[in-house]
């Protein structure tokens, strides 16, 4: 495969593109929720994997301690997040979902789907599973080459095109 085949291209600027629509709803979420969007990725990632130190959700989120400790901040603020005695360590704590923090995540997860289903519903039943596959798989293949990716050398952009907004 070659970095100059046209749907390498058309692939990445998709991406670019949209990142940036993502960048603007969720700012936009933001306005309306009051919790940071990162936050909902603590959030989600506690409800998935169920409790943890703080170290742990770090990695889990590939962030930093510092700024996982500022969005659980704001969870544990707004009663989504309580901090408990480790079990195996009563010197250290372990970072919960509440009841209230569930039944926030279960509405995001909500909305998020509506959202979707809003945007393909004139997709097939089998576009939008191809388009889920693919997606899963390009998501996948994404997180085993992370290292990779950053260990690369950083270049700017020379070419544009007029989808890149």
């Amino acid at each position: 495969m070659s970095q100059s085949e046209p749907a390498i291209d058309v692939i990445a600027t998709q991406l670019v593109r949209l990142h940036r629509l993502r960048d603007r709803a969720l700012a936009q979420v933001k306005d309306r929720s009051g919790i940071d969007p990162a936050g909902f990725v603590v959030l989600f990632r506690l409800v998935c994997d169920g409790p943890m130190r703080s170290g742990a959700l770090a990695e889990a989120v590939h962030s930093d301690a510092s700024t996982v400790s500022r969005q659980v901040a704001q969870l544990v603020e707004r009663g989504l997040v309580i901090r408990t005695a480790d079990p195996d360590d009563g010197r250290a704590t372990v970072l919960e979902v509440t009841t209230k923090g569930r039944e926030v995540a279960d509405r995001i997860r909500a909305r998020r789907q509506e959202s979707v289903a809003i945007v393909t519903e004139d997709w097939s039943a089998e576009d939008r599973a191809s388009f889920a596959a693919l997606l899963t798989r390009f998501v996948a293949d994404y997180d085993s080459a992370r290292l990779t990716l950053l260990a690369r050398p950083a270049e700017p952009s020379t070419t544009c095109t007029e989808n890149n907004s």
